[in-house]
């Protein structure tokens, strides 16, 4: 057979691309038609949400001892901080900045927990150039999150409504509006990066809205605005080699910025609802061996027994893989999904259990404060005098920031110059056992330590770790 000509094929093509039109558009997409349209803005977005962003500025006074010896590097590393005598107590003022944002027309503010932390003076600062004093109405470190509250007098205030954040798609375009390094307010744009980032580590409830928004020093507590005018987001964070932004920034999710305004509302403190269980994500290996196609949902690993999941039969071994239809990809997400309902919601669980799905329903309650806490403070002739101890429960745990799991009697306060000071214990530490008896409750630890004893070995438990300590009487 004939090979074709370097000309025919030439003509062929030319054929071909007569005949070729490019793919048509999705009804839903059309290039712009006018001028107009290339043309459009986000100042009119911009002027409707800009007002409802506040700047916040912080004083906190910090005391310290100085010296020309314990401020220099050659002393530090040969002799420490201990063997010169330190100067008078001198003190300074540290001055931060961040912003807020209004969420109720009566001055109520949302903004992060660390922008504000320690602080002793809070001033915000409106758009209009208006200052005000403001005060903490609820705040929970857990979650990166603090509600104040402003008293302008006068009419309303602008504020944003909260977005439903589980309606964002990744490749939505958004907003970032806040104060970066105190220049005042900005505006960037972006889109959204992705929707459930966990495991970024900013906070123990890690489910962030990640954006391309520039976000820098200063836009922590900001807003992260839709197109439709409503907040989606909480500023919070930024990855950032060098402490400017590039381009990846995270926000917290407005459905959990809800349970803030709640908690400011009703003028208590943030209760989260209680599921009871802890596990661990799914990985290739686990998928394989409980027979799902793929990486999916959290395997239980401990189900506190008298739980609202121990009620409706959730069992070690089972595998979460949806909360309302929603799926759940780790612990962080399952944390997540539970913290932003209330107490008494009934949730679907979707469970994997021995090769098939199945559909659970399981009614939240707040944790139980069982043992009473019992906060008890130590005094007599033990190695415990001057501490303050107390029984760990569920509900003390979630105001502790522990595991909700966690039993025993804990140290919470530790007296300068008692014993337990100088034996280096730390608020936090669990006390196991005193003398080969084993500690479960405040009652139990009280009558070990009224016995006399010619000497002391405590059991303590420091996270995950355990040792002994041994005193002599």
């Amino acid at each position: 057979m004939a090979r074709p000509r370097p000309l025919a094929r030439l003509l062929a093509a030319f054929a071909a691309l007569l005949v070729w039109a490019p793919p048509a558009l999705p009804a839903d997409k059309a290039v712009p038609a006018s001028k107009q349209q290339v043309e459009l803005s986000f100042a009119p977005l911009v002027k409707k949400a800009a007002p409802a962003v506040v700047n916040i500025y912080t004083r906190k006074v910090v005391k310290q001892r100085r010296s020309i010896f314990t401020d220099d590097p050659f002393f530090q590393r040969f002799f420490g901080r201990g063997l010169f005598p330190e100067g008078p107590m001198r003190e300074r003022i540290e001055n931060a900045l961040g912003s807020g944002v209004l969420v109720a027309p009566d001055g109520l503010i949302v903004t992060n927990h660390h922008v504000i932390d320690g602080a002793d003076e809070i001033t915000v600062v409106l758009t209009d150039r208006r200052e005000f004093e403001a005060i903490v109405v609820a705040d929970d470190e857990r979650t990166d999150l603090t509600m104040l509250r402003i008293k302008p007098g006068g009419g309303p205030l602008p504020y944003l409504e909260l977005k439903d954040s589980d309606e964002l798609e990744v490749g939505d375009i958004v907003l970032a509006i806040g104060n970066p390094f105190g220049v005042g307010q900005t505006v960037t744009s972006g889109i959204v990066s992705a929707t459930a980032r966990t495991n970024v580590g900013i906070t123990d409830f890690s489910f962030f809205i990640q954006t391309d928004a520039a976000i820098n020093v200063g836009n922590s507590g900001g807003a992260l605005v839709t197109m439709d005018g409503r907040l989606a987001g909480v500023n919070t964070a930024i990855f950032s080699r060098s402490g400017g932004s590039h381009g990846i920034g995270f926000a917290v999710p407005a459905n959990m910025v809800g349970k803030m305004v709640m908690a400011a509302v009703e003028g208590g403190p943030v209760m989260r609802p209680w599921l009871g269980v802890a596990g661990q994500a799914v990985t290739s290996d686990i998928a394989g061996s409980v027979g799902l196609d793929r990486p999916l949902g959290v395997m239980v690993t401990r189900v506190h027994p008298t739980s609202p999941a121990a009620v409706a039969g959730v069992k070690v071994g089972d595998v979460v893989t949806r909360v309302n239809g929603r799926e759940i990809l780790d612990d962080s997400a399952l944390q997540y999904r539970v913290a932003t309902l209330n107490a008494g919601d009934a949730v679907d669980l979707t469970l994997w259990r021995g090769g098939q799905a199945s559909e659970t329903q399981v009614t939240l309650s707040r944790p139980p404060e069982e043992p009473a806490r019992q906060i008890t403070p130590l005094d007599g002739p033990h190695p415990l005098t001057g501490t303050t101890v107390g029984n760990l429960s569920p509900a003390f745990n979630e105001e502790l920031n522990r595991d909700s799991f966690d039993t025993g009697v804990v140290l919470l306060e530790i007296a300068n110059g008692s014993p337990a000071r100088r034996f280096r214990l730390r608020p936090g530490d669990v006390i196991e056992g005193v003398n080969g008896r084993v500690v479960e409750t405040v009652d139990h630890l009280l009558a070990m330590l009224a016995n006399p004893s010619a000497g002391w070995v405590l059991n303590i438990r420091r996270g995950d770790k355990m040792f002994a300590l041994r005193i002599r009487g």
